[in-house]
Order: C-alpha cells, then structure tokens, then sequence
C-alpha cells in the first residue's frame, strides 16, 4: 500500500498517535499486535519523520547503522543490509519504508495531515484529536511521537522576506534536491546540520559565505562501507549486543572508562584523545575517562587537544581560532563530519564570526552584519529546531479543566519521566523531556519508551482500568531529580538546544535526562513493578 492509499481517517479508536518517524511506526506495530485499533497522523507523505524531512546535503546519523536500527524483531535484523557504517539519509529513509512494507504499517497512518488540537473530554474519558483537515477522532489515548528535533525554527533575524534570491532551510529541503552550481551561498548557523552540508555545498558553490554564532566540537567520522565479515559478525551477536545497547549509558556499548584524565600524563592523555579521534566515534571520544562530562579541568584537557588539532588542519589562525568552542566539550551536541575542517582550506570558503560582527539583517541581495553586506544567490538556513518541546506545544493541547500544556510548561518543560505529564491523563510522550533522548541512541531510547507505553495500555486492559496520570508530586520529584543529576555535569555551562538557549524567551532549563539510559531503563522497570508507582490509575 502506498502512502496515498492510506486508509480514511476513522472517528474513533483506541489510539491516536502523532507522527510516523520511528517512534510511531513501532508503536502503531505494538499496539495492533496488542489488538489496538490506531490511527497515526503524519504531516508528510510518507513515512521516516526525522529522516523525511531533513534531506539536506551531507545529512546522515552519528550512530553507527547497525546500532541504529531496530531489535524488536530478529527476523528484521538478519534480513536488512546496511551499507554503510553511517548511513545517509536516504539509506535511512530506505530503511524505515522497508519496516513499514514489512509490517504493513501504511494502512493505519494518514499522511499530509498535522494535527492541530487535542482535548481531554472528561465525562466520555477520551481525547478528541482535530486535525487541519477538520477531521475529530475519539481516542482512549493520545500519544505524542513527534520526535525531538522536528519542529524547525527559523533565525530572529529582520528582514527575512526580503531576499530576492531562493532560501532554504535544512530541515525543510526540496525533494528534488538543490543544485548549487555557480552560486554565491551564504549559509547560517553552524550546529550539526550546518557542519555535514558546508562541505558538500562547498564542492558544488562558486562561493560560500558562512555566518557562525557558535562553533562545534566535530570528530572525523570515518565513513566507509560496511564490510560482509563486521555484518556477520553482529547479526551472529545481535541479542547480547542488543542487551549490552539497553544497558549501556547512551544506547552504545563502550568500554567503561576507569581513570580521571588528570591522573595520566600528557603523553598518555594524547594518545588515547588520538584512538577516540580516529576511531571515527563521538562516544569513543565522551568515554575516554571517567570526569569528561562532570570536571571542568578533566574536560579543559580534551578542550584544549581538540582546538590543537583544529589548528593542526586548518591552515588561517584566524579562521581556526574562530572554529574553536569556548564552552566545554560534550556540553552541547558535538558532530561527526566528512572534511568539515578541512573545508576551510579551501579560497571560496568564508567563515564570518557573528559574535564579532553580528548580523543585523537579511536584505534584498544577500546578509548584512555590523561591518558589511554579502551578497548571495542562495541563503541556507542551518538553524535547527525548538527541540524537545516544540513540536508537543505547537499542537493545541488540553488537558483536565481546559488546561493548555504550552501554558503548563510556560517555565519549562514538566514530566514525569518523560512519558506523562500531570493534567494530562492517557496522553503519554515518546522520548519527551525528562526522558534520556537526545542524550542517547535515539533507536534504544524510543523502543524502550514504546514498550514501556505498550505495556501500561496492557496492564490498564487487563484491570478494568480507565485512566492513567502522572501524579503532581512524582512529577515534582522527577523534575527535581532531572535537574540534581544535570547540575553535577557541565551540561548548563553551555547555551545550548538542551537548554532551550536557541530559542528567545524559552526558559533556560536542561531537558533531557543525563542519568544514562541503562539507568533510566531500570527506574522505568521499577515504576512499573510497583503498580506504576508515581501515577494515578482510575477505574
């Protein structure tokens, strides 16, 4: 079935769920197998979430394809054929429309359709969900799977509707692609996005012109295809890997550093940052010792390796000190890269630092900062998303007594656990604030987050249960703890998309969870045991 063959929208099920990347088609998959009827509301025109929309040059993940896949059916693990060790995007994509032939998802999901509004009905005890089209579905429950990193944002920037020229934004590139071919490119913003597309637009372009607020921590990925003996060698371990995946601090089995890297020489340390930064892996690099993330000075010595070797490729001491962070290494979603540094070798790359000219507007030709006007024949927005909140209140929900969750979580982002928010009965967040998400192997974190949603549907079923709601004190508590555990890392030295720092008058708070998801797995198994401890079910 193609996605234009979806099946009409229903007016009542047991489930609405919001979104078809990879959160939504496991769990439609679990909830029909559990004998659910589902309903899942797709503003594209086909399945993938983050890997339909962000196609722009360059895009690929930073975990390796093999880790970054599915474990709940082994059949599915032993028949895919990954080809690279860091798949692009459209590998990706691929692979998330094989899992929805395979399992037949396409018949539940009702694509170009965004869901608009969502509002608790107390007397019925159902959601009733409108979309843009004006359908209204009834639903048991309500379930968000709209992904971290999907509601866009364009820069604060005046004049944006001015350029004559053609403008795009990485999360939202043309299908058909963009051909850059003797343009002059001005590109904006230098986070991950920004990082994998420079150097491609970079071999395409006449000229490219980038305007950075804020640079990266980038490793060398290393990219290759994979080889027929490392694919043998893991579908043959799959189950134990998988297990090692659950239990592991970020979904990705590394050895457990046992020393302080202020307790090895410097010869030593520089041998082992040397390992991590050829290996090709972002969390070979973050484990190296046991304080990267919690020490400043700890940190200050990978700070200070990484910005030698940056200097070591890049051959301007200007533009590489400019491309050398300030804050500390982890702290805000370091990249992996395809010859990003060394792009800036080349004479028709331009790299403006905006935090000593800064930019002050989009005009008819091109961008202006304090000290100049660049004209362009193109701009690329690369300026990221809302994360972790966005997408949840950009859809107009409403909970016991009316109340709003944009308004609920007008100073931050409140969950408990990061499934469920109190006032909010049978609405659950698949990967929401509070949960280790972005933090983690995405795949690890959304399966376990499924699952966990799966089972309390179940458990609810089986009792004779109605509803099920965080309760205010467990919500309190978690929210508490979230912010303890990130207070003792350096996380909030850094204004970054975990903090909601990219996004004028968001509220300054760390959202995801730095416990681990090993960690998170267990606390969630425990909540569960205990008769879901921390919620208020109801007959």
């Amino acid at each position: 079935m193609s996605a234009s063959e979806a099946q009409p929208t229903p007016r009542s099920v047991d489930a609405v769920v919001v979104g078809a990347g990879f959160s939504g088609m496991y769990l439609l998959h679990q909830l029909r197998e559990q004998g659910l009827s589902v309903v899942v509301f797709e503003a594209g025109t086909d399945v993938g979430g983050t890997w339909y929309w962000n196609r722009y040059p360059g895009a690929r993940v930073d975990v390796e394809s093999l880790a970054y896949s599915y474990s709940f059916s082994p059949d599915l693990e032993q028949e895919y054929q990954w080809e690279e060790r860091y798949p692009t995007q459209p590998e990706i994509l691929k692979y998330a429309r094989h899992v929805a032939d395979r399992f037949d998802l396409r018949r539940d999901i009702v694509f170009r359709t965004r869901v608009t509004a969502a509002t608790w009905e107390e007397d019925a005890g159902t959601w009733l969900v409108r979309t843009e089209h004006g359908d209204a579905v009834n639903a048991r429950f309500f379930v968000m799977a709209t992904g971290c990193l999907s509601a866009s944002k364009m820069p604060e920037i005046p004049g944006l509707e001015s350029f004559k020229g053609a403008t795009y934004h990485t999360a939202h590139w043309p299908h058909e692609g963009v051909d850059f071919t003797g343009k002059r490119v001005a590109l904006i913003g230098t986070g991950s996005s920004g990082v994998q597309s420079i150097p491609v637009i970079a071999e395409q372009a006449a000229d490219l012109t980038v305007f950075q607020r804020t640079p990266a921590y980038s490793l060398p990925a290393r990219n290759r295809p994979l080889r027929p003996d490392e694919i043998a060698e893991r579908k043959a371990s799959y189950r134990a890997y998988r297990q090692a995946q659950r239990e592991s601090a970020a979904g990705i089995p590394v050895t457990v550093p046992t020393k302080s890297a202020l307790e090895v020489s410097d010869a030593e340390r520089d041998v082992i940052y040397e390992a991590a930064w050829e290996s090709g892996s972002l969390v070979n690099l973050l484990s190296t010792f046991t304080d990267l993330a919690t020490d400043q000075a700890a940190n200050d010595t990978a700070k200070r390796w990484i910005h030698r070797k940056i200097h070591e490729i890049v051959k301007d001491p200007e533009v590489a000190d400019d491309l050398c962070p300030d804050y500390p290494v982890g702290t805000k979603r370091p990249c992996l890269d395809t010859g990003y540094y060394e792009t800036w070798n080349r004479p028709d790359v331009h790299l403006v630092n905006l935090r000593r000219t800064p930019l002050v507007e989009i005009t008819e030709k091109g961008v202006r900062t304090a000290e100049r006007e660049y004209e362009a024949d193109i701009i690329v927005y690369a300026t990221g998303f809302d994360a972790m909140t966005g997408a949840l209140t950009n859809v107009d929900i409403r909970g016991r007594d009316g109340v709003s969750l944009k308004e609920t979580w007008q100073a931050g982002p409140r969950t408990y656990l990061g499934l469920g928010s109190a006032g909010f009965p049978n609405m659950f967040m698949i990967t929401g604030p509070g949960s280790p998400s972005v933090l983690s192997n995405m795949v690890v974190s959304i399966e376990q987050h499924v699952d966990w949603v799966a089972g309390v549907i179940r458990h609810l079923d089986t009792e004779g249960l109605r509803t099920i709601e965080a309760t205010p004190q467990a919500q309190d508590d978690w929210v508490a703890h979230v912010n303890e555990i990130a207070g003792y890392t350096l996380y909030p030295k850094a204004n970054s998309w975990y903090m909601g720092a990219n996004v004028p008058g968001k509220p300054r708070v760390f959202m995801p969870y730095a416990g681990g998801v090993g960690a998170y797995r267990k606390r969630c198994d425990e909540v569960a045991a205990k008769g879901y401890e921390g919620f208020a079910l109801t007959v």
